[in-house]
């Protein structure tokens, strides 16, 4: 199951990058009851999006370097 929770994350890296995602995009498409797939969460925890002034979500260094390890060129460059 950890390989998948993994894949979620990468998911949910890539699906960030495309364009800024607001918080309550993040919760309605990404909020889960299941511990094991909690994606955005971990997300957060790992360092790999970090809030912005704005209000959304952005990729941090960290979570390019993630999409980048898993041979995945982000559609938009994040700040």
């Amino acid at each position: 199951m950890a390989s998948e929770a993994k894949l979620l994350t990468v998911q949910f890296l890539k699906w960030v990058a495309e364009r800024p995602r607001l918080y309550a995009e993040v919760r309605a498409a990404w909020s889960s009851t299941c511990p094991l797939n909690c994606a955005w969460e971990d997300a957060i925890t790992e360092d790999l999006v970090e809030h912005v002034g704005d209000g959304s979500l952005a990729l941090t260094a960290r979570g390019r370097a993630k999409l980048a390890e898993a041979g995945i060129e982000p559609a938009t460059s994040a700040p």
